[in-house]
């Protein structure tokens, strides 16, 4: 046998033995396979242990090696007359050095110079900075709104950054883009996107007031402070609450909602959607798949996970939906035998909780995806202990450990 055949014989067999040792998706084996993952509980849900309070539409980053978590609402107890959604919204930001376990106050809401407390907004982190964009706050009763409106909120369109959460410098108070929230943001090729949301509250919580828009609108910008609208409307139907990761250089936009209720229930569908869309650019969108194997829903969290579309959590009107989807290319899911949260049932499943993607590092660090609080409040608002349905724990998603 000549020289060159041995190698390509020798560089064959070493092909084959890499083969049968990489695991193949689903073979039960690897960090890939997301049916051995494990739910571990990092900080237990707790309303008096210290750290940040109970909280929903919160927002977390990771920063050198530091998760800063801030904002939010907290509902506050039942009121008479009542008033649906009344809550504390928050402007407090704290941090973590041990992935989530302990937690240090580093900023009260009410301390002067830097944003004002606001709830389902959005933080992107760039170049060492952390950036506050849109989201609302929650004004009530005949003091603060206008006669017959029960809740009237303000609306955000600021832009703020901070690089260690204390000192905050704001960019801009009208980036351009209408102010809202439940607004979508990622950093993509170097810039901060913004895209859909909605202003004004909705007439099932907030009857009387201005109608609720919804957005679909795609803008851009370089440094936070001066914007351009990309596309005044994109393909995909306007809405809030959906999820914006990026893959394979691509920004994918994963469902969301255009409304909270519809009528009559239980036989009408919600105005949810569970429809995926992609783009290189922000300007032209590629519908990958009208309907993912999901169920439609807005306040759900998607990570992309060792090149994997993770999905779980989220709103349901009649049931919260308790699966946990995966997906290599967007179009094809597949549901995993595991609930989120090691969840019992329904009514242990979160909506408009944040989540953080930890890809693996050192000292045997694991790929992981944590997630932060959340709300599981349903809209009974004649149930007087509805308002302590919510949560400020802290949850690890992970391989398991060898």
């Amino acid at each position: 046998m000549s020289g060159g055949r041995s190698i390509y014989l020798m560089v064959g067999l070493l092909l084959v033995m890499l083969f049968s040792i990489v695991p193949a998706e689903g073979s039960g084996r690897g960090a890939g396979d997301f049916e051995s993952w494990e739910w571990d509980v990092i900080k237990p849900s707790d309303r008096f242990d210290g750290s940040w309070s109970p909280r929903a539409g919160l927002q977390v980053v990771k920063l050198r090696n530091t998760f800063y978590l801030m904002g939010g609402r907290t509902p506050k107890p039942p009121s008479f007359p009542p008033i649906p959604g009344d809550s504390i919204i928050w402007g407090d930001v704290w941090k973590s050095r041990n992935l989530g376990r302990t937690w240090e106050r580093i900023l009260d809401t009410d301390s002067p110079g830097h944003w004002p407390a606001r709830a389902y907004f959005q933080v992107v982190k760039k170049g060492g900075w952390m950036y506050v964009v849109g989201g609302q706050n929650f004004k009530a009763g005949p003091v603060d709104c206008p006669v017959d409106v029960p809740i009237c909120s303000d609306f955000f369109s600021d832009v703020w950054r901070s690089k260690n959460g204390v000192d905050w410098v704001e960019l801009t108070d009208d980036a351009g883009w209408e102010p809202r929230a439940g607004l979508s943001s990622i950093v993509f090729r170097g810039e901060i996107y913004v895209m859909a949301g909605s202003q004004n509250d909705d007439e099932s919580i907030g009857p009387g007031g201005p109608a609720r828009i919804y957005f679909d609108d795609v803008w851009k910008s370089r440094n936070g402070r001066d914007w351009e609208l990309v596309t005044q409307h994109a393909p995909w139907k306007a809405r809030a609450g959906a999820v914006l990761v990026e893959k394979n250089g691509y920004m994918y936009l994963l469902g969301g909602e255009e409304g909270f209720v519809c009528d009559p229930l239980p036989f009408c569908e919600p105005p949810y959607f569970n429809d995926v869309w992609r783009s290189r650019n922000g300007a032209d969108w590629e519908l990958v798949t009208e309907a993912a194997g999901w169920s439609p829903r807005p306040g759900h969290q998607c990570a992309v996970v060792l090149n994997n579309f993770v999905c779980f959590g989220g709103f349901g009107l009649l049931e919260n939906p308790q699966d946990v989807w995966v997906s290599k290319n967007g179009a094809d899911w597949r549901e995993l035998v595991d609930s989120p949260w090691d969840s019992a049932s329904a009514d242990e499943i979160k909506y408009d909780f944040d989540v953080l993607v930890v890809q693996g590092g050192k000292r045997g660090q694991r790929p992981s995806i944590f997630t932060f609080g959340g709300d599981r409040e349903t809209f009974d608002f004649t149930d007087p202990t509805n308002f302590l349905r919510v949560d400020n724990d802290v949850w690890r998603f992970s391989s398991p450990k060898h």
